[in-house]
Protein backbone atom coordinates (compact mmCIF):
# COMPACT_ATOMS: atom_id res chain seq x y z
CA UNK A 1 0.00 0.00 0.00
CA UNK A 2 1.25 3.35 -0.69
CA UNK A 3 2.06 5.91 2.31
CA UNK A 4 1.08 9.07 2.98
CA UNK A 5 1.21 11.82 4.80
CA UNK A 6 -0.36 11.67 8.11
CA UNK A 7 -2.73 14.02 8.58
CA UNK A 8 -2.35 17.00 10.55
CA UNK A 9 1.52 17.17 10.00
CA UNK A 10 2.41 18.94 6.96
CA UNK A 11 4.74 21.80 7.20
CA UNK A 12 1.84 24.05 6.59
CA UNK A 13 0.23 22.23 9.66
CA UNK A 14 2.86 23.14 11.58
CA UNK A 15 3.71 26.65 10.28
CA UNK A 16 -0.01 27.63 11.07
CA UNK A 17 0.08 26.21 14.65
CA UNK A 18 3.54 28.26 15.55
CA UNK A 19 1.83 31.57 13.68
CA UNK A 20 -1.19 31.04 16.45
CA UNK A 21 1.36 30.09 19.08
CA UNK A 22 3.47 32.92 18.57
CA UNK A 23 2.20 35.57 16.45
CA UNK A 24 4.47 38.30 17.75
CA UNK A 25 7.55 36.53 16.13
CA UNK A 26 5.82 34.95 12.78
CA UNK A 27 4.55 36.75 10.03
CA UNK A 28 2.51 34.88 7.43
CA UNK A 29 5.10 34.81 5.23
CA UNK A 30 8.51 34.83 6.89
CA UNK A 31 10.23 34.79 10.55
CA UNK A 32 10.93 37.97 12.83
CA UNK A 33 14.72 38.25 14.45
CA UNK A 34 14.57 39.36 18.48
CA UNK A 35 16.65 41.76 19.90
CA UNK A 36 16.24 44.62 21.95
CA UNK A 37 13.50 43.27 23.66
CA UNK A 38 11.58 43.38 20.68
CA UNK A 39 10.76 41.12 17.69
CA UNK A 40 12.03 43.16 14.38
CA UNK A 41 10.93 42.80 10.83
CA UNK A 42 14.08 43.27 9.69
CA UNK A 43 16.84 41.48 7.60
CA UNK A 44 16.38 39.62 4.32
CA UNK A 45 14.35 36.41 4.51
CA UNK A 46 16.69 33.81 2.06
CA UNK A 47 14.60 30.99 0.66
CA UNK A 48 15.28 27.30 1.60
CA UNK A 49 13.86 23.39 1.63
CA UNK A 50 12.97 20.97 4.04
CA UNK A 51 15.50 17.95 3.74
CA UNK A 52 12.29 15.77 4.40
CA UNK A 53 11.01 15.74 0.39
CA UNK A 54 12.54 19.17 -1.09
CA UNK A 55 9.32 21.56 -0.04
CA UNK A 56 10.10 25.25 0.57
CA UNK A 57 10.05 26.55 4.05
CA UNK A 58 10.92 29.49 5.98
CA UNK A 59 14.06 30.69 5.56
CA UNK A 60 16.35 33.06 7.49
CA UNK A 61 15.75 36.73 7.99
CA UNK A 62 19.88 37.56 7.61
CA UNK A 63 20.74 40.85 9.57
CA UNK A 64 23.74 42.33 8.04
CA UNK A 65 26.81 43.55 10.57
CA UNK A 66 25.68 46.38 11.38
CA UNK A 67 22.21 45.60 12.73
CA UNK A 68 24.49 42.67 14.48
CA UNK A 69 26.31 45.38 16.07
CA UNK A 70 22.97 46.96 17.47
CA UNK A 71 21.67 43.67 19.03
CA UNK A 72 24.62 43.15 20.63
CA UNK A 73 24.61 46.83 22.32
CA UNK A 74 21.49 46.26 23.11
CA UNK A 75 21.72 42.60 25.03
CA UNK A 76 24.72 44.37 26.88
CA UNK A 77 21.51 46.93 27.88
CA UNK A 78 19.90 43.91 28.48
CA UNK A 79 22.34 42.46 30.18
CA UNK A 80 23.25 44.92 33.07
CA UNK A 81 19.51 44.65 34.03
CA UNK A 82 19.65 41.34 34.19
CA UNK A 83 22.67 40.51 36.20
CA UNK A 84 21.21 42.29 39.07
CA UNK A 85 17.70 40.77 39.26
CA UNK A 86 17.35 38.05 42.33
CA UNK A 87 18.06 34.27 41.91
CA UNK A 88 14.58 33.09 43.36
CA UNK A 89 13.15 35.80 40.50
CA UNK A 90 15.19 34.29 37.95
CA UNK A 91 13.86 30.83 38.80
CA UNK A 92 10.88 31.33 38.66
CA UNK A 93 10.88 32.98 35.17
CA UNK A 94 13.14 29.92 33.72
CA UNK A 95 11.07 27.73 35.15
CA UNK A 96 7.92 29.53 33.63
CA UNK A 97 9.27 29.31 30.46
CA UNK A 98 9.63 25.33 30.81
CA UNK A 99 6.59 24.76 31.90
CA UNK A 100 5.06 26.95 28.07
CA UNK A 101 8.36 25.43 26.65
CA UNK A 102 6.32 21.79 27.39
CA UNK A 103 2.93 23.03 26.81
CA UNK A 104 3.87 23.16 22.57
CA UNK A 105 6.57 19.80 22.85
CA UNK A 106 4.52 18.25 19.75
CA UNK A 107 5.01 21.22 17.84
CA UNK A 108 8.33 21.94 18.56
CA UNK A 109 9.47 18.40 17.49
CA UNK A 110 7.28 18.70 14.67
CA UNK A 111 9.41 21.89 13.79
CA UNK A 112 12.54 20.05 14.21
CA UNK A 113 11.13 17.20 12.16
CA UNK A 114 10.71 19.51 8.60
CA UNK A 115 13.72 21.95 9.49
CA UNK A 116 16.75 19.64 10.36
CA UNK A 117 14.66 16.28 9.45
CA UNK A 118 14.79 14.63 12.87
CA UNK A 119 12.48 11.43 12.80
CA UNK A 120 9.68 11.93 15.25
CA UNK A 121 11.15 9.72 17.81
CA UNK A 122 14.62 11.84 18.13
CA UNK A 123 12.99 15.35 17.90
CA UNK A 124 10.69 14.99 20.72
CA UNK A 125 13.73 13.09 22.78
CA UNK A 126 15.78 16.82 21.48
CA UNK A 127 12.76 18.57 22.96
CA UNK A 128 12.48 16.27 26.51
CA UNK A 129 16.00 17.19 27.30
CA UNK A 130 16.46 21.00 27.05
CA UNK A 131 13.18 20.72 29.62
CA UNK A 132 14.47 18.02 31.86
CA UNK A 133 18.07 19.15 31.48
CA UNK A 134 17.27 22.86 32.50
CA UNK A 135 14.45 21.84 35.01
CA UNK A 136 17.72 20.23 36.91
CA UNK A 137 19.95 23.53 37.11
CA UNK A 138 16.30 25.58 38.29
CA UNK A 139 16.10 22.69 41.18
CA UNK A 140 20.11 22.96 41.58
CA UNK A 141 21.13 26.10 41.03
CA UNK A 142 21.48 27.77 44.28
CA UNK A 143 24.77 26.15 45.49
CA UNK A 144 25.99 26.08 41.98
CA UNK A 145 26.14 30.10 42.08
CA UNK A 146 27.76 30.71 45.57
CA UNK A 147 30.41 32.97 45.62
CA UNK A 148 30.00 33.48 42.26
CA UNK A 149 28.42 36.56 39.72
CA UNK A 150 27.13 36.75 36.20
CA UNK A 151 29.62 37.83 33.69
CA UNK A 152 30.29 41.47 32.36
CA UNK A 153 28.64 41.22 29.50
CA UNK A 154 26.08 38.77 27.28
CA UNK A 155 26.63 35.20 26.49
CA UNK A 156 27.16 34.82 22.40
CA UNK A 157 25.61 31.22 21.15
CA UNK A 158 26.62 29.99 17.58
CA UNK A 159 25.45 26.55 17.65
CA UNK A 160 25.35 23.45 14.69
CA UNK A 161 21.88 23.17 13.18
CA UNK A 162 21.77 19.20 14.58
CA UNK A 163 20.45 20.12 18.40
CA UNK A 164 19.13 23.32 18.27
CA UNK A 165 16.91 22.28 21.83
CA UNK A 166 19.06 19.93 24.00
CA UNK A 167 21.87 21.86 23.27
CA UNK A 168 21.42 25.39 22.13
CA UNK A 169 18.23 26.72 23.88
CA UNK A 170 19.68 24.54 27.06
CA UNK A 171 22.65 26.55 27.29
CA UNK A 172 20.93 29.34 26.80
CA UNK A 173 18.50 28.96 29.77
CA UNK A 174 21.05 27.69 32.23
CA UNK A 175 22.81 30.50 30.81
CA UNK A 176 20.28 32.94 31.48
CA UNK A 177 19.52 31.45 34.91
CA UNK A 178 23.31 32.26 35.55
CA UNK A 179 22.48 36.02 35.83
CA UNK A 180 23.37 36.44 32.18
CA UNK A 181 21.67 37.90 28.76
CA UNK A 182 22.13 35.63 26.13
CA UNK A 183 22.42 35.95 22.22
CA UNK A 184 22.19 33.18 19.64
CA UNK A 185 22.67 33.13 15.86
CA UNK A 186 20.57 30.99 13.98
CA UNK A 187 22.05 28.00 12.49
CA UNK A 188 22.58 28.57 8.84
CA UNK A 189 21.38 24.93 7.92
CA UNK A 190 18.26 24.90 9.76
CA UNK A 191 16.16 24.88 12.69
CA UNK A 192 14.93 28.58 12.36
CA UNK A 193 11.17 28.14 13.43
CA UNK A 194 11.71 25.73 15.85
CA UNK A 195 14.08 28.12 17.33
CA UNK A 196 12.43 31.30 17.42
CA UNK A 197 9.61 29.36 18.89
CA UNK A 198 11.02 28.89 21.86
CA UNK A 199 12.90 32.01 22.51
CA UNK A 200 9.31 33.67 21.96
CA UNK A 201 7.61 31.63 24.81
CA UNK A 202 10.94 32.48 26.60
CA UNK A 203 10.70 36.15 25.70
CA UNK A 204 7.42 36.28 27.62
CA UNK A 205 8.62 35.17 30.37
CA UNK A 206 10.83 37.79 30.52
CA UNK A 207 14.37 36.19 29.79
CA UNK A 208 16.56 38.17 28.23
CA UNK A 209 16.98 36.61 25.04
CA UNK A 210 18.41 37.77 21.60
CA UNK A 211 17.64 35.78 18.25
CA UNK A 212 19.68 36.65 15.17
CA UNK A 213 19.64 34.81 11.83
CA UNK A 214 22.87 35.76 9.24
CA UNK A 215 26.01 34.75 7.58
CA UNK A 216 29.09 33.27 10.34
CA UNK A 217 31.32 35.38 8.31
CA UNK A 218 29.01 38.36 8.29
CA UNK A 219 28.26 38.47 12.37
CA UNK A 220 31.54 37.12 13.66
CA UNK A 221 32.62 40.76 14.37
CA UNK A 222 29.46 41.24 16.46
CA UNK A 223 28.89 37.75 17.92
CA UNK A 224 32.84 37.21 18.75
CA UNK A 225 34.89 39.77 18.46
CA UNK A 226 32.65 42.68 19.95
CA UNK A 227 33.79 44.21 23.71
CA UNK A 228 30.35 44.02 24.95
CA UNK A 229 30.67 39.97 24.89
CA UNK A 230 31.26 38.34 27.86
CA UNK A 231 31.71 34.58 26.62
CA UNK A 232 31.54 32.86 23.44
CA UNK A 233 29.92 29.23 23.26
CA UNK A 234 30.33 27.30 19.53
CA UNK A 235 29.65 24.07 18.84
CA UNK A 236 30.07 23.26 15.35
CA UNK A 237 33.47 22.17 12.74
CA UNK A 238 36.81 22.21 13.50
CA UNK A 239 37.39 25.15 10.82
CA UNK A 240 34.81 28.00 12.02
CA UNK A 241 35.80 26.33 15.34
CA UNK A 242 39.42 27.57 14.88
CA UNK A 243 38.94 30.77 13.57
CA UNK A 244 36.91 31.60 16.34
CA UNK A 245 39.33 30.13 18.70
CA UNK A 246 41.93 32.23 17.05
CA UNK A 247 39.36 35.33 17.60
CA UNK A 248 38.90 34.57 21.24
CA UNK A 249 42.86 33.76 22.01
CA UNK A 250 43.62 36.72 20.75
CA UNK A 251 40.92 39.28 22.95
CA UNK A 252 41.61 37.13 26.06
CA UNK A 253 37.41 36.74 25.57
CA UNK A 254 35.82 33.48 27.93
CA UNK A 255 35.27 30.90 25.46
CA UNK A 256 33.49 27.30 25.35
CA UNK A 257 34.44 25.71 21.57
CA UNK A 258 33.15 22.00 20.87
CA UNK A 259 34.39 20.86 17.80
CA UNK A 260 34.29 18.09 16.07
CA UNK A 261 36.68 15.08 16.48
CA UNK A 262 36.70 11.27 14.82
CA UNK A 263 35.02 9.20 17.60
CA UNK A 264 36.49 5.91 17.43
CA UNK A 265 35.24 1.86 18.44
CA UNK A 266 38.43 -0.18 19.19
CA UNK A 267 38.05 -3.91 19.29
CA UNK A 268 40.68 -6.06 20.86
CA UNK A 269 40.26 -9.38 22.36
CA UNK A 270 37.07 -9.55 22.19
CA UNK A 271 34.25 -12.52 21.96
CA UNK A 272 30.67 -11.17 22.87
CA UNK A 273 29.47 -10.10 19.42
CA UNK A 274 25.31 -10.39 20.80
CA UNK A 275 25.94 -7.09 22.84
CA UNK A 276 27.81 -5.52 19.58
CA UNK A 277 25.32 -6.38 17.44
CA UNK A 278 22.66 -5.03 19.43
CA UNK A 279 24.03 -1.65 19.57
CA UNK A 280 25.13 -0.94 15.90
CA UNK A 281 21.60 -0.30 14.86
CA UNK A 282 21.18 2.41 17.32
CA UNK A 283 24.94 4.06 16.43
CA UNK A 284 23.05 5.09 13.02
CA UNK A 285 20.48 7.40 15.55
CA UNK A 286 19.61 10.42 13.19
CA UNK A 287 22.22 9.46 10.53
CA UNK A 288 25.35 9.90 12.41
CA UNK A 289 24.71 13.72 12.12
CA UNK A 290 25.77 14.15 16.03
CA UNK A 291 29.11 15.11 17.29
CA UNK A 292 29.06 11.78 19.68
CA UNK A 293 28.59 9.82 16.71
CA UNK A 294 31.03 6.53 16.26
CA UNK A 295 31.77 6.64 12.81
CA UNK A 296 35.00 4.52 12.63
CA UNK A 297 35.73 0.70 14.15
CA UNK A 298 38.94 -0.44 14.63
CA UNK A 299 39.21 -3.61 14.54
CA UNK A 300 41.99 -6.90 15.21
CA UNK A 301 42.54 -8.53 11.88
CA UNK A 302 42.44 -11.64 13.89
CA UNK A 303 38.46 -11.31 14.72
CA UNK A 304 37.48 -9.21 11.81
CA UNK A 305 35.61 -12.12 10.42
CA UNK A 306 33.75 -12.57 13.67
CA UNK A 307 33.29 -9.09 13.66
CA UNK A 308 31.80 -8.72 10.02
CA UNK A 309 29.41 -11.81 11.18
CA UNK A 310 28.09 -8.95 13.80
CA UNK A 311 27.94 -6.28 12.42
CA UNK A 312 26.77 -6.72 8.84
CA UNK A 313 22.67 -8.05 9.53
CA UNK A 314 23.00 -5.25 12.33
CA UNK A 315 23.49 -2.37 9.92
CA UNK A 316 20.92 -4.30 7.30
CA UNK A 317 18.69 -3.70 9.92
CA UNK A 318 19.16 0.07 9.78
CA UNK A 319 15.65 1.68 8.43
CA UNK A 320 15.46 4.92 7.01
CA UNK A 321 13.24 7.50 5.19
CA UNK A 322 9.96 9.77 5.28
CA UNK A 323 9.85 10.80 9.24
CA UNK A 324 6.00 11.55 8.64
CA UNK A 325 5.07 9.11 6.04
CA UNK A 326 2.67 6.53 7.03
CA UNK A 327 0.31 3.47 5.31
CA UNK A 328 -2.97 4.80 7.51
CA UNK A 329 -3.81 7.81 8.52
CA UNK A 330 -4.45 6.13 11.92
CA UNK A 331 -1.15 5.04 12.20
CA UNK A 332 1.65 6.35 14.33
CA UNK A 333 4.69 7.99 12.70
CA UNK A 334 7.10 5.37 11.68
CA UNK A 335 9.81 4.13 13.65
CA UNK A 336 13.14 4.93 11.98
CA UNK A 337 16.46 5.09 12.56
CA UNK A 338 17.01 8.15 10.78
CA UNK A 339 15.69 10.58 7.86
CA UNK A 340 17.45 12.64 5.53
CA UNK A 341 20.69 14.21 5.97
CA UNK A 342 20.49 17.88 6.45
CA UNK A 343 20.47 18.80 2.84
CA UNK A 344 21.01 17.44 -0.55
CA UNK A 345 24.11 18.74 -0.98
CA UNK A 346 25.81 17.15 2.30
CA UNK A 347 24.35 13.57 0.69
CA UNK A 348 25.98 14.29 -2.65
CA UNK A 349 29.59 15.23 -1.03
CA UNK A 350 29.37 12.35 1.26
CA UNK A 351 28.30 10.02 -1.77
CA UNK A 352 30.98 11.56 -3.94
CA UNK A 353 34.02 10.96 -0.86
CA UNK A 354 32.41 7.01 -1.15
CA UNK A 355 33.15 6.88 -4.51
CA UNK A 356 36.36 8.44 -4.66
CA UNK A 357 37.44 5.97 -1.76
CA UNK A 358 36.53 3.50 -3.53
CA UNK A 359 38.02 4.45 -6.39
CA UNK A 360 41.43 4.95 -4.67
CA UNK A 361 41.39 1.48 -3.00
CA UNK A 362 38.83 1.63 -0.03
CA UNK A 363 36.61 -1.88 -0.26
CA UNK A 364 32.97 -1.29 0.30
CA UNK A 365 31.47 -4.31 2.78
CA UNK A 366 27.88 -2.90 2.81
CA UNK A 367 25.76 -0.32 0.71
CA UNK A 368 22.28 0.42 1.45
CA UNK A 369 19.91 1.05 -0.76
CA UNK A 370 16.91 3.76 -1.27
CA UNK A 371 14.86 1.36 -2.70
CA UNK A 372 14.42 -0.15 0.57
CA UNK A 373 13.82 3.41 2.40
CA UNK A 374 10.42 4.35 3.96
CA UNK A 375 8.89 6.97 1.08
CA UNK A 376 6.01 8.77 0.20
CA UNK A 377 5.65 7.95 -3.67
CA UNK A 378 7.63 10.10 -5.73
CA UNK A 379 8.80 11.92 -3.23
CA UNK A 380 12.49 14.06 -3.33
CA UNK A 381 14.95 11.55 -1.84
CA UNK A 382 17.90 13.93 -2.86
CA UNK A 383 18.84 14.56 0.92
CA UNK A 384 18.66 10.93 1.50
CA UNK A 385 22.15 8.73 1.91
CA UNK A 386 21.60 4.87 2.82
CA UNK A 387 24.16 3.71 5.26
CA UNK A 388 28.09 2.41 3.77
CA UNK A 389 30.37 0.70 5.31
CA UNK A 390 33.65 0.79 4.04
CA UNK A 391 37.29 -1.23 4.82
CA UNK A 392 40.64 0.75 5.08
CA UNK A 393 39.87 3.97 3.37
CA UNK A 394 43.03 5.86 1.92
CA UNK A 395 44.80 7.98 3.63
CA UNK A 396 44.26 10.87 1.06
CA UNK A 397 40.25 10.41 1.80
CA UNK A 398 38.70 12.79 4.28
CA UNK A 399 37.02 9.43 5.45
CA UNK A 400 40.55 8.02 6.53
CA UNK A 401 40.62 11.00 8.83
CA UNK A 402 37.97 13.26 9.26
CA UNK A 403 34.16 12.90 10.88
CA UNK A 404 32.25 12.30 7.60
CA UNK A 405 28.70 13.80 9.86
CA UNK A 406 26.66 11.14 7.80
CA UNK A 407 25.38 7.34 7.78
CA UNK A 408 28.80 6.22 6.34
CA UNK A 409 31.17 3.73 8.78
CA UNK A 410 34.70 2.80 7.83
CA UNK A 411 36.91 0.22 9.38
CA UNK A 412 40.13 -0.13 9.72
CA UNK A 413 42.16 -3.20 10.78
CA UNK A 414 45.15 -3.17 13.15
CA UNK A 415 47.22 -6.34 14.33
CA UNK A 416 49.36 -4.36 17.55
CA UNK A 417 47.78 -2.61 20.79
CA UNK A 418 50.43 0.45 19.15
CA UNK A 419 48.44 0.23 16.18
CA UNK A 420 44.95 0.30 17.77
CA UNK A 421 46.17 3.33 19.75
CA UNK A 422 47.30 5.11 16.54
CA UNK A 423 44.38 4.79 14.88
CA UNK A 424 41.74 5.47 17.75
CA UNK A 425 43.92 8.79 17.58
CA UNK A 426 43.98 9.82 14.15
CA UNK A 427 42.04 12.79 14.48
CA UNK A 428 44.03 15.06 17.54
CA UNK A 429 41.49 14.32 19.92
CA UNK A 430 38.26 13.33 20.46
CA UNK A 431 35.02 13.85 22.23
CA UNK A 432 34.52 9.86 23.09
CA UNK A 433 35.66 6.44 21.93
CA UNK A 434 34.84 3.03 23.30
CA UNK A 435 37.20 0.14 23.85
CA UNK A 436 35.03 -3.64 23.35
CA UNK A 437 37.43 -6.20 25.26
CA UNK A 438 36.91 -9.27 27.05
CA UNK A 439 39.23 -8.03 29.97
CA UNK A 440 38.65 -4.88 31.51
CA UNK A 441 41.61 -4.29 32.79
CA UNK A 442 42.68 -4.60 29.40
CA UNK A 443 40.00 -2.02 28.67
CA UNK A 444 41.31 0.19 31.18
CA UNK A 445 44.98 -0.12 30.00
CA UNK A 446 44.57 1.15 26.60
CA UNK A 447 41.52 3.47 27.40
CA UNK A 448 44.40 5.52 29.08
CA UNK A 449 46.11 5.97 26.30
CA UNK A 450 43.33 6.71 23.64
CA UNK A 451 42.60 10.87 23.50
CA UNK A 452 39.12 11.37 23.69
CA UNK A 453 37.08 12.82 26.57
CA UNK A 454 35.03 10.46 27.52
CA UNK A 455 35.46 6.16 26.44
CA UNK A 456 32.82 3.62 27.24
CA UNK A 457 34.23 0.15 27.46
CA UNK A 458 31.89 -1.74 25.81
CA UNK A 459 29.36 0.68 25.82
CA UNK A 460 28.81 3.90 23.51
CA UNK A 461 29.31 7.12 25.17
CA UNK A 462 27.09 10.32 24.72
CA UNK A 463 26.84 14.14 25.72
CA UNK A 464 25.50 13.88 28.92
CA UNK A 465 22.85 15.74 30.46
CA UNK A 466 22.30 17.34 34.01
CA UNK A 467 25.73 16.06 36.29
CA UNK A 468 27.49 14.77 33.85
CA UNK A 469 30.75 16.38 32.41
CA UNK A 470 31.45 17.22 28.56
CA UNK A 471 34.49 17.97 27.04
CA UNK A 472 37.06 16.79 24.58
CA UNK A 473 40.80 16.13 24.27
CA UNK A 474 42.85 17.76 21.14
CA UNK A 475 41.57 19.91 18.47
CA UNK A 476 38.02 18.49 19.45
CA UNK A 477 37.58 20.92 22.32
CA UNK A 478 38.76 24.53 23.02
CA UNK A 479 38.39 26.80 26.41
CA UNK A 480 35.84 25.86 29.32
CA UNK A 481 34.33 22.40 30.32
CA UNK A 482 30.60 21.96 30.66
CA UNK A 483 28.42 20.14 32.56
CA UNK A 484 26.85 20.24 36.29
CA UNK A 485 28.29 23.15 37.66
CA UNK A 486 30.87 23.34 35.55
CA UNK A 487 28.29 25.04 32.64
CA UNK A 488 27.53 27.40 35.42
CA UNK A 489 30.97 28.13 36.42
CA UNK A 490 32.05 28.69 32.62
CA UNK A 491 29.49 31.62 32.66
CA UNK A 492 30.03 33.24 35.67
CA UNK A 493 32.66 34.96 37.73
CA UNK A 494 34.49 33.45 40.75
CA UNK A 495 37.96 33.97 42.33
CA UNK A 496 40.11 36.50 40.97
CA UNK A 497 42.82 33.52 40.48
CA UNK A 498 40.00 30.75 39.21
CA UNK A 499 41.63 28.39 36.68
CA UNK A 500 38.26 26.44 35.37
CA UNK A 501 38.41 23.26 33.98
CA UNK A 502 39.30 23.19 30.45
CA UNK A 503 41.42 22.78 27.24
CA UNK A 504 43.32 26.06 26.85
CA UNK A 505 45.66 27.52 24.68
CA UNK A 506 48.09 27.48 28.31
CA UNK A 507 46.92 25.13 30.20
CA UNK A 508 44.56 21.73 30.30
CA UNK A 509 42.90 21.02 33.52
CA UNK A 510 40.58 17.77 34.02
CA UNK A 511 37.45 18.21 36.42
CA UNK A 512 38.26 17.10 39.60
CA UNK A 513 37.22 13.04 40.23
Amino acid sequence: MPLTLKPGTAWQDAWQRALAAAPEAFREDRVRNLWNGAWQSDGHPLPAISPVDGSPIAGPPRLDAEAAGQAVRASLDQHRDWRHVPLPERRARVAAALDTLAEHRELLALLLVWEIGKPWRLAQADVDRAIDGVRWYVDGIDPMLEGRAPLDGPVSNIASWNYPMSVLVHAMLVQALAGNAVIAKTPTDGGLACLTLACALAHREGLPVTLVSGSGGELSEALVRAPEIGCVSFVGGRDTGGRVATAVADLGKRHILEQEGLNCWGIWEYSDWDALSAVIPKLFDYGKQRCTAYPRFVVQRSCFDAFLAAYLPAVRSVRLGHPLAVAAPEDPLPELDFGPLINAAKAKELADQVAEAVDRGAVPLHRGSLADGHFLPGQDTSAYLPPVTLLNPPPSSPLHHAEPFGPVDTIVLVDTEAELLAAMNASNGALVATLSCDDQDTAKRLAAEVRAFKIGLGKPRSRGDRDELFGGFGASWRGAFVGGDLLVRAVTQGPPDERPPGNFPDYHLMPEA
